[in-house]
């Protein structure tokens, strides 16, 4: 038997497909379960046939299921599952796997062996959609591509209708066509996806990099708060130890003067009592006598003994006391030590020694006598000429440069007017136009002027929202990482800007006042 024939021996005579779970009636008779069961569901009780012969049953017949006949229809099953686009042939229950458009049908994989095969039944994925797939003029199906309006048109709106005379081509070579663009700018598409995804894993690999330094930080900040607690803690104890032992050796020297002087006291009493008996006596041979035998209880005994105690009491009132100055030293040594500590730990160098180069100010610029403060005047301070001194812009340089290491140093400002505080090279002008801070490659500035806060370098300006609410400035250099920081020390401190630049020569530390009475001063 040749296999279409044997085929059609394992074809559900219900549903024209391969069988499913294949049950053979008494009459011979062979359906899917499904079908036969559903076939009768339809029936009234006690009229069950088979739906071929008609042969009728008393009652419903137990079904048996033909497990020979099931494993021959299981060789003819697809070995791929038929794709369930939720449409069903339009001739049974099975999913269609096309759709004719001319016959406006679909069809499951039997019943589209019996469809005809003749070019004007054009096949298409399943689909119930039949009304775009046909002209709505001419009610024919859409064969051709009009280039000049982009539109799919039939085969009479090419030759009478509206498109007549266009530039037409067949749906499949406009396809084409349309893909072979699509194509390219998939492949555009694709490659700015690739780029995207590549800034993403960037991004994460960042956001990984910021989460761990934030980790390693925070770490390594409770660490350090941790030891600064233990090393207050510890100097807190040494303290009021010295504080605990300074009072019970004052207290102790006290406590003898105190049991002495209650002695002499007691002492006194004694000899106080025995005079008033003296006085109390009527026979004057006992008083004469008495007078004699105790001669040392009367005034004047002992006067030696009164007056050192007398000197021992000035001396612990003047100077027997708790040595405050000690207690101070012995903090301020500790907190000292521990500030050292901190500053190595957070591997920061705070700058204290920071003074204005008298050399380089500008003669309308006042320097302090701390050489800390700079200010602007308009009376000339007639210095003499140097060659490092500033001849156009009324600025000042620190004594001291900076050509590695992470520095620190925190600057006063005038709230009003204007100044401008950064770093230079020691190589920048010093007159000409070039020669202001920030208006050249040599220096960066931060430059407030009234509401306005700018930073400037090599002439390009950088503005920085909201301008400032307090009246000092925090810079910190590092110089090996090319950072240069600006901060805003108020509460909380804000970061106002960093510079980030490969230094090439060593930094001074600069200043700029404008008008007449602005300043500048260095905190720290």
């Amino acid at each position: 038997m040749e296999s279409a024939d044997l085929r059609e021996e394992v074809t559900c005579p219900i549903c024209f497909s391969i069988y499913t779970d294949p049950v053979t009636l008494i009459c011979g008779h062979t359906y899917c379960l499904r079908c036969i069961n559903r076939t009768w569901d339809n029936q009234d009780e006690g009229e069950y046939s088979c739906p071929e012969c008609k042969h009728r049953f008393r009652r419903r017949p137990e079904l048996k299921r033909n497990l020979r006949l099931r494993n021959i229809a299981d060789t003819f099953q697809p070995t791929e599952p038929v794709k369930d686009t939720g449409i069903l042939c339009t001739y049974c229950t099975h999913p269609a796997t096309k759709s004719c458009l001319l016959c406006e049908a679909s069809f499951c994989d039997y019943h589209l062996r019996v469809h005809s095969k003749s070019e004007e039944h054009v096949l298409t994925e399943p689909t119930t959609s039949w009304g775009n797939r046909k002209c709505s003029t001419h009610k024919k199906l859409l064969e051709y591509y009009c280039t000049e309006d982009a539109a799919c048109i039939c085969a009479s709106c090419s030759l009478a209708g509206e498109h007549r005379g266009h530039q037409v081509e067949l749906l499949n070579e406009a396809s084409e066509k349309k893909k072979k663009k699509l194509r390219d700018v998939l492949q555009k598409l694709t490659t700015e996806r690739e780029k995207t995804e590549k800034r993403v894993q960037s991004l994460q690999e960042h956001r990984r990099g910021v989460q761990e330094k934030a980790a390693g930080v925070t770490e390594r900040l409770t660490a350090l708060i941790r030891d600064i607690r233990k090393q207050l803690e510890d100097l807190e104890k040494r303290v009021l130890s010295d504080i605990t032992q300074q009072q019970e050796q004052v207290l102790l020297t006290i406590s003898d003067l105190i049991q002495q002087l209650e002695n002499e006291k007691d002492e006194l009493t004694r000899k106080i009592c025995h005079i008033e008996e003296l006085c109390n006596m009527t026979d004057p041979l006992t008083v004469l006598q008495e007078q004699e035998s105790h001669r040392d209880d009367f005034c004047g005994a002992g006067k030696g003994d009164n007056e050192v105690t007398q000197r021992d009491c000035k001396q612990v009132l003047a100077g027997g006391d708790l040595d405050k100055d000690l207690i101070s030293v012995t903090l301020y040594r500790g907190l000292a030590d521990i500030f050292t500590d901190v500053k190595r730990d957070i591997y920061m160098q705070a700058t204290s020694d920071i003074l204005l180069d008298i050399n380089t100010a500008h003669n309308n610029v006042i320097i302090s006598g701390d050489l800390k403060t700079a200010s602007c005047s308009g009376i000339n301070q007639q210095r003499p000429d140097t060659q490092g001194r500033f001849t156009v812009y009324p600025q000042v340089l620190s004594t001291r440069s900076f050509s590695s290491g992470r520095h620190y140093w925190e600057v006063q400002i005038s709230e009003s007017g204007g100044w401008r505080v950064g770093v230079c090279y020691p190589s920048m002008e010093r007159g000409g136009y070039q020669s202001e801070i920030g208006n050249n490659n040599k220096s960066w500035g931060l430059w407030g002027y009234n509401k306005d806060l700018l930073v400037q370098h090599n002439t390009i300006y950088t503005s920085l929202h909201p301008p400032l609410s307090c009246d000092t400035v925090g810079i910190l250099l590092d110089y090996e990482a090319g950072h240069l920081t600006f901060y805003e020390l108020c509460d909380p401190i804000r970061h106002l800007h960093t510079v980030t630049v490969t230094f090439t020569e060593p930094l001074h530390a600069a200043f700029w006042v404008w008008c007449d009475g602005d300043c500048v001063r260095i905190l720290l």
